[in-house]
């Protein structure tokens, strides 16, 4: 979104992604470049090097990676920005944990089926789980069907799909697997937080919410792109 306006303004944007499915998230437009593929700090400088402004709009839950671009900018001069997305409200009988393994800690303990949709990265948190009872959903990608099979997760439970997702199909999944809890983390309203809130409370799924990392620093998308169009305005008085 702050790319697409930028670029609209005539302001010249060069934008990192991870990988393939970053690229086509982020769309093309005139004034926009794309770069594909993991950064380590160096390479982050070289990336940023010349550049007026640097903007770290990275996931909430991204903690390593916005270090490094905080180091990367430090390193070459280069102004730093933090984009945050807002906090979602948690409502009463929501579950409010501090991570993937505090939150299997709390499953093991209970019955039912799971919806994780928190990324293949954290599968293997759950690996006290009997595998029966658990319905990742992933991107439809090769790295999250393997860590699936190495978890030896019944292909039957597998949901691979790209979102964002509406309130009817994330309900239609909650009654399809018969799912008791739903385990997410807070990506806000671009994320698909409120969808899935409104899915659990219509199906009586348990929502549980894995804590965002404290972020004090940082200011909102209308925030970062007036300051933007300020500096192009001052490049031309």
């Amino acid at each position: 979104m702050l790319s697409h306006a930028l670029a609209a303004c005539g302001i010249a944007v060069k934008v990192c992604v991870a990988t393939e499915y970053g690229r086509e998230e982020q769309g093309t437009a005139e004034g926009i470049a794309v770069e594909c593929g993991r950064k380590d700090i160096q390479a982050m400088c070289d990336t940023i090097a010349g550049a007026d402004l640097c903007v770290d709009a990275t996931h909430p839950y991204a903690t390593q990676v916005t270090e490094n671009i905080r180091i990367a900018c430090e390193e070459s001069a280069v102004p730093y920005r933090r984009l945050l997305r807002p906090k979602s409200q948690l409502e009463a009988g929501e579950i409010l944990v501090k991570s993937a393994a505090q939150a299997a800690d709390y499953l093991a303990q209970r019955e039912g089926n799971i919806l994780l949709t928190t990324g293949a990265k954290e599968i293997a948190a759950y690996a006290g789980i009997p595998v029966e009872r658990l319905f990742p959903r992933i991107l439809p990608m090769h790295a999250g069907l393997t860590a699936c099979e190495e978890m030896k997760i019944p292909r039957r439970n597998i949901i691979a799909m790209q979102g964002p997702f509406s309130v009817e199909l994330n309900e239609a999944l909650l009654r399809q697997y018969q799912i008791r809890y739903l385990v997410t983390k807070d990506g806000g309203k671009t994320g698909g937080f409120e969808e899935k809130v409104c899915a659990a409370h219509r199906t009586g799924a348990t929502l549980i919410v894995i804590a965002r990392p404290e972020e004090h620093d940082g200011a909102s998308l209308e925030e970062i792109l007036q300051e933007c169009k300020e500096r192009q305005k001052c490049r031309y008085i």
